[in-house]
């Protein structure tokens, strides 16, 4: 079982450009009627290799959006990236939701479907090729993705963790 390591980041000192990956009407039934208010699913990255994921909820549609927000740089994650693509392939798991993300040639772009797409593309990564199955719930395929960028590790960080040289990482 491999362990994942979560590189937390400080939102205070980064320009962070938010997307609006879904936004639903909500009721909640009571005796007297239904009220509604609005959930919204946001996603915020630095286009660099962090991105975050918040969820919002409110009478209104805009404070719903705001709260998103301000959740998501909460949960910010640094990801590593090369050359505009993620440094090997991840599987990603969250609830019933699997995804998987696999590097690709410079020139691919990001093909990726729907919530993982605003995900890859807020934390930067340009080029790299995605399947998401089982859950199509945004919720779990955003926490999906988000879990499986949070696993990558480029070949320093393996080299240090195993306390080798870096060449060795790949010629055993």
């Amino acid at each position: 079982m491999s362990t994942i390591n979560i590189k937390r980041v400080k939102s205070s000192e980064i320009e962070l450009k938010d997307r609006l990956v879904s936004i639903q009407r909500v009721a909640k039934v009571t005796k007297g009627g239904r009220t509604f208010s609005f959930s919204a699913i946001v996603v915020v990255g630095d286009e660099n290799g962090i991105v975050g994921y918040g969820l919002g909820k409110a009478k209104e549609v805009t404070e719903a959006i705001a709260k998103g927000i301000d959740d998501a740089k909460k949960n910010l994650v640094k990801v590593p990236i090369i050359n505009a693509s993620i440094p090997h392939e991840q599987i990603g798991k969250f609830s019933g939701g699997f995804v998987f993300i696999k590097p690709a040639a410079v020139g691919t772009g990001v093909i990726a479907g729907g919530a993982m797409r605003a995900v890859l593309e807020s934390a930067g990564v340009h080029n790299v090729l995605a399947k998401s199955k089982g859950s199509s719930n945004p919720h779990n395929v955003v926490k999906a993705t988000v879990s499986a960028l949070s696993q990558l590790r480029d070949a320093y960080a393996v080299a240090q963790q195993r306390g080798i040289e870096v060449g060795k990482v790949f010629n055993g």
